[in-house]
């Protein structure tokens, strides 16, 4: 076999290994269907002097092999001069979840750059893995939450 063949033929091959999905190195937990995916919102958060907010709740979720973690976001409407409506989501954190079937405490934080009053904001937190298809991490949410908070001044 002359070179070029043997490397299109070499090149092929890697790029089938590549394209395959990866074998976990250990199985994952099967889903149960006495454990239900939850994620709750407290139904108040703190507003910080320096701005900073922080939104907090409960987790649970099963069969995680990839990295897990909880974001959250608070929304805002307001009416426009025309008398729509406009609604603006800035994130607030997010941490890293464990998907063992238990029910764990989260609490994210962060400066938003929008301006966040004290009062009524809708919250909206979700529990997502991001797990590998071959070489492409692709998200897979387990349990996602709307509620309403009373933010407060800390």
């Amino acid at each position: 076999m002359t070179k070029r063949p043997a490397l299109a033929l070499a090149a092929g091959a890697a790029l089938f290994l590549l394209a395959a999905p990866a074998a976990p190195a250990t199985a994952a937990p099967q889903r149960t269907t006495d454990v239900q995916e939850t994620v709750t919102v407290d139904p108040t958060g703190h507003i910080a002097e320096d701005g900073a907010v922080t939104l907090s709740g409960t987790y649970r979720c099963v069969g995680g092999d990839g990295a897990a973690f909880v974001s959250s976001n608070v929304r805002k409407s307001s009416t426009t001069s025309d008398g729509g409506t406009t609604t603006m989501i800035q994130g607030i954190g997010g941490t890293a979840a464990v998907c063992d079937g238990e029910t764990h405490r989260w609490e994210n934080s962060s400066v938003p750059s929008m301006e966040v009053a004290p009062g009524k904001v809708t919250v909206e937190a979700t529990v997502t893995e991001l797990s590998f298809h071959g070489i492409l991490p692709l998200p897979r949410f387990h349990a996602m939450e709307r509620h309403e908070v009373t933010l407060s001044k800390a």
